[in-house]
């Protein structure tokens, strides 16, 4: 029996580590919600930067260097969104599967300090979601085929959800005149959004909100809004909303509310991807129709 017990004993850690639920980290909340949007029951999640959080400024913790270090599958948003990513995979040592939810995404480029640069906020474009989704699921998938069939059928169902939120903007958003498709909020994140429905977004701030503006630009932009009658002003959740409402004040202009740009909500129904677009969407519309 002797013999017997001792080959249990060798194959007991093993058959625990298959049931194993697959551990899987991800970078930001939004990426946490789609993620868990696909993944259900079937993953342990674990995301780095949390609601309400700025990506820009993260400053990871050990914790998360020990999460990264557990991970199985690591997703991040890629397109130079998290500089502070490859730094903490170095330190951390971590194994698992690192993919870019944002693989295939056709960038925005924009100018930043004299160069170049890919626009990370992928995710504010529905057509680009569904490339997240669809590169989530198929992480999942390969990580765990025995779950396969469940990771795609969640896929599809949210694929649909995306598309009915989709039509309701086009709806709407195409309605829009020319003279009410000026937009400002706190930083450059909205290009993709712009893209779809050919709105106009100014910001104070380039694509990080670590770049503050200048006097002279901030100047300069109060001076573009009251020439251009712009009223559309907003403040983000990530952001201190004082500079924004200092140049609304001076602009003549009325902040609109607040859009939810690089982190989904504490709560409410902004505390999903789904959620958050809609607020966005009736936020913006609530002062762009006439």
């Amino acid at each position: 029996m002797r013999p017997l017990l001792a080959a249990l004993a060798l194959l007991l850690p093993l058959s625990l580590h298959a049931a194993d639920k697959p551990q899987v980290v991800t970078s930001f909340s939004i990426l946490a919600d789609l993620t868990q949007a696909i993944g259900g029951k079937h993953i342990e999640l674990v995301n780095l930067v949390g609601a309400d959080e700025d990506a820009h400024v993260f400053e990871p913790s050990p914790e998360n260097a020990k999460a990264l270090l557990k991970a199985d599958l690591i997703i991040a948003n890629g397109l130079g969104f998290e500089p502070w990513l490859e730094r903490l995979l170095d330190s951390s040592e971590a194994r698992g599967t690192r993919i870019d939810a944002s693989a295939g995404v056709l960038p925005l480029q924009l100018i930043e300090h004299g160069h170049s640069v890919p626009d990370p906020h992928a995710w504010q474009s529905l057509s680009n979601a569904e490339i997240y989704v669809r590169n989530i699921a198929k992480a999942l998938s390969q990580l765990d085929p025995s779950n396969s069939a469940d990771y795609t059928a969640r896929r599809d169902a949210y694929l649909v959800r995306l598309q009915v939120l989709r039509e309701q903007a086009n709806r709407q958003l195409n309605s829009l005149s020319a003279s009410q498709r000026k937009v400002v909020t706190s930083h450059d994140a909205f290009g993709y959004f712009g893209q779809a429905w050919q709105l106009q977004f100014i910001a104070p701030q380039g694509l990080s909100t670590s770049d503050e503006p200048s006097a002279a630009e901030v100047a300069r932009l109060i001076r573009q809004l009251r020439s251009e009658g712009v009223r559309a002003v907003f403040v983000e959740n990530i952001r201190d909303p004082r500079l924004i409402k200092q140049i609304a004040d001076e602009a003549g202009a009325k902040v609109g509310g607040t859009l939810y740009s690089d982190a989904l909500a504490a709560s409410g129904p902004a505390s999903t991807y789904l959620g958050m677009f809609q607020h966005n969407l009736d936020t913006l519309m609530a002062v762009l129709e006439p």
